[in-house]
């Protein structure tokens, strides 16, 4: 396992991200949030967009995990190979990307995209995938982390309340001990995070549930004006 990727295992990885048109979607705004969550035990953050990522890699010490959508059907985060070299050169120590068998908007397969990039870049990189399938072809490629990120997000599995704990067992049943399996996606709770660690998942992913405000107040409204 990959030195960076080794101690992120057993721990909280948090997304830092807010989306166009928010009060907080500005890359000062979230590298605060970032130093916050390093504060509070994140031994690693993400960072959505290429401004987001050189001030969240200025503001932390933990490893930053870079990501690039663009667009919003489709493969969207990290979806072509320039998309990816520029996560890389605003400083991701981890770069993340979509992993799903779905065609990429430049053309190139998810191999012929890793098999490039790793002529170019030597540090760790997240697999974020929807299934079974997509999650084994990424281990077989080298990917060091593998992420459940779109399970239930693609037509490839159904959408769960909470995160997809059957995913999970049977990946950390599957996957080699090379790759870290990380829970991400609809981890809304403490024990939904302990119920992904309790289905094998080597580390989690909490976004919504800690650095959005927005989602966070509604969950609360809804409780209060429902009682």
């Amino acid at each position: 396992m990959h030195p960076l990727v080794a101690p992120l295992a057993g721990t909280l990885i948090v997304s830092c991200q807010a989306y166009p048109g928010e009060p907080m979607r500005d890359p000062r705004t979230m590298a605060q949030v970032a130093a916050a969550v390093q504060d509070g035990g994140a031994t690693a953050v993400r960072a959505q967009g290429l401004e987001d990522i050189r001030q969240v890699k200025a503001a932390v010490t933990v490893p930053v995990i870079g990501i690039w959508k663009d667009g919003e059907d489709g493969v969207f985060i990290t979806p072509t190979l320039d998309h990816a070299l520029a996560v890389i050169d605003a400083g991701a120590d981890i770069l993340a990307l979509d992993a799903t068998n779905r065609p990429r908007p430049d053309g190139r397969t998810l191999d012929r995209t890793i098999q490039e990039i790793r002529t170019r870049f030597d540090g760790p990189i997240m697999a974020d995938c929807d299934s079974v399938d997509s999650a084994l072809h990424a281990a077989d490629l080298g990917i060091d982390i593998i992420g459940t990120t779109l399970a239930g997000y693609t037509p490839a599995r159904d959408s769960t309340v909470g995160p997809d704990l059957p995913l999970i067992t049977e990946l950390a049943a599957r996957l080699p001990d090379t790759a870290l399996l990380v829970a991400e996606g609809r981890v809304h709770t403490p024990a939904q995070a302990a119920a992904a660690r309790d289905a094998g998942a080597g580390a989690v992913v909490v976004g919504t549930a800690i650095t959005h405000p927005s989602s966070i107040t509604t969950w609360f409204r809804e409780a209060v004006t429902g009682a």
